[in-house]
């Protein structure tokens, strides 16, 4: 891949990114930043919404891990990962039926107002809080990871420092999201979604050509071989069905339903019947998705083997390296296009929910004059904007990437109390004493992660995974139990 084609493809890239910010943020006010207005046709949302639950990360993780070894147990991850997916199914089906109901009744811009209804202020702010927090870093470190794949790409042979191309990077994302909002971000994540979709397919076909396979055949030797082995039974591995499976209903009510990134764009629908209509359409479209990532993964390691092609040592770097170094320009294009639309489909909403989050939960601008409302979230964009890079800049003189997956890690941590603090609201009539939640959510995450640096040694060498987060959001329920208390005749209101 020629650095300077690459270069030229990205700001042709932006270039469009921008003129659609231009076209969609005409006569935008802060009502069009926070919830365009709610006039965004569900098929669009549903569209977008992939695009944003698929960051840079997944999409070329997914693929790599494929043939990722697992510490202690024969075979590799293979299509393990599918068994989360089947979860997602489970989650996505309590956010339409249960959470959306909720969110469109209470007519909420930020989902976290239901918190300061049900519990009081403390638990509200306790809430957004850690949304804001998780979201923070985990959308940092995620535009991190897919800004060190271009800066190898693009920006070393072209003397860019990497501080200078995060930068820039991220002046781009501001210029296209400061105006138009989740409005602009419906429209430019669709896109998106469609370079990430294309670069997949046709890196399938493309491999499919090289082996010789017909599509039949294709689907035949994915489905024969060890790599595409779906469902794992044993209690201790990590890969177990029941662990999976559950893991990925809880992350997905969780990470979706109770995250004001997606949950903002499915609260520009018109209403309540087409919210849950394109939250019916995306679980199908995702799902079919990360399908197509998993049989890319397999398609990878058959192409690397039959070709005496060397295995990274770090699987994360199969696909890019093949993609840019051996399947020639059109692959590498689209590979570039993907990667980038899969990193700023994520980061741009992320910037755009913590923006609106921050904007109502803290400043309370939903009060105030509209042009005092501008200017409170053109500055916290822009500050929200500055601390991603300053978060980037941390990793990248850390150098590690032990910090960074201990850092994904800590920000798994971060929604177990979300969890925990939703669960409490919705299946208990109880109060609580306001002032003590903020605590009990801080001490949650931590027990957990005690927890899980010793349920070796005290679980027979049962090992937690994604489940941890159903463990952090169930001792964020005792604690609430705990110093929870019958209502009063106003709460008991506000509760129904």
């Amino acid at each position: 891949m020629n650095a300077t084609i690459a270069l030229v493809i990205l700001i042709a890239y932006f270039g469009m990114l921008i003129t659609v910010s231009y076209y969609t943020s005409r006569g935008a006010d802060t009502n069009t930043f926070f919830t365009a207005n709610r006039q965004s046709p569900w098929y669009l949302v549903a569209f977008a919404m992939i695009g944003t639950s698929l960051s840079g990360v997944t999409f070329i993780s997914v693929p790599g891990a494929v043939g990722a070894p697992v510490a202690g147990f024969p075979g590799t991850k293979a299509f393990s990962y599918f068994q989360v997916v089947l979860g997602y199914i489970i989650g996505y089906y309590v956010i339409g039926t249960v959470l959306m109901p909720l969110y469109y009744r209470m007519n909420l811009i930020s989902i976290y107002g239901y918190l300061e209804k049900r519990f009081g202020f403390w638990s509200y702010k306790a809430g957004a809080g850690f949304f804001l927090l998780a979201r923070t870093v985990g959308s940092a470190v995620r535009l991190y990871v897919a800004a060190g794949v271009l800066q190898l790409a693009i920006f070393n042979s072209l003397g860019i420092p990497f501080e200078v191309s995060v930068a820039i990077t991220i002046l781009l994302i501001w210029l296209y999201t400061f105006k138009g909002g989740v409005k602009t971000i419906i429209i430019t994540d669709t896109l998106q979604t469609t370079f990430l979709v294309t670069a997949v397919i046709l890196t399938i076909i493309l491999i499919s050509s090289e082996l010789n396979f017909g599509f039949g055949e294709m689907v035949s030797v994915v489905k024969g071989s060890s790599y595409s082995q779906i469902f794992f039974w044993d209690v201790n591995d990590p890969r177990n069905f029941f662990k999976q499976f559950i893991s990925g209903a809880f992350i997905a009510i969780v990470m979706t339903g109770l995250d004001q990134d997606l949950m903002q764009k499915n609260l520009t629908c018109k209403n309540i019947g087409e919210a849950q209509k394109n939250m019916f359409w995306f679980t199908i479209t995702l799902t079919i998705v990360n399908l197509l990532f998993l049989c890319l993964g397999t398609l990878l390691y058959l192409y690397a083997e039959s070709k005496g092609i060397s295995i990274p040592a770090k699987t994360d770097n199969l696909y890019p390296e093949l993609a840019l170094n051996h399947f020639g320009m059109v692959v590498g294009i689209t590979f570039l296009l993907g990667i980038t639309a899969a990193t700023y489909a994520s980061s741009d909403s992320a910037l755009t929910a913590l923006t609106t989050s921050f904007c109502i939960d803290f400043m309370n601008v939903e009060g105030r004059p509209e042009t005092e409302r501008a200017k409170i979230k053109h500055w916290v964009h822009i500050g929200f904007s500055v601390l991603f890079y300053v978060v980037i800049i941390i990793f990248n003189q850390l150098n590690s990437q032990d910090v960074v997956t201990a850092v994904f890690d800590l920000a798994g941590y971060t929604y177990g109390p979300l969890l925990g603090l939703y669960a409490f609201g919705l299946f208990t009539k109880r109060g609580v004493k306001d002032r003590v939640v903020p605590f009990i959510c801080i001490v949650s995450p931590l027990l957990t992660l005690y927890i899980n640096n010793h349920s070796a040694e005290w679980f027979n060498g049962y090992k937690f995974s994604f489940e941890r987060l159903v463990l952090n959001g169930l001792i964020t329920f005792l604690g609430m139990l705990a110093v929870s208390h019958k209502q009063t005749a106003e709460q008991q209101q506000a509760t129904a």
